[in-house]
């Protein structure tokens, strides 16, 4: 009878361990981006806003003159 038991191909145990710790590792650099990124559409909130408001006044001092 053939032992069948032992290991099969080239697994190699340690390659998960290195991709998880690569995958931590780019955690906090992902983390970053995030942060820079929800910026954006803040910046474009605060510039609607004042567009919003400019035009409400041109509107009003149109009405009044």
């Amino acid at each position: 009878m053939a032992n069948n038991q032992g290991p099969q191909g080239n697994h190699d145990p340690a390659g998960s361990t290195q991709m998880f710790r690569a995958f931590v590792d780019d955690a906090p650099q992902s983390r970053q981006a995030a942060a820079a990124a929800s910026s954006g559409p803040r910046i474009g909130l605060i510039v609607g806003v004042v567009v919003v408001v400019a035009v409400v006044a041109a509107v009003a001092w149109l009405a009044l003159a």
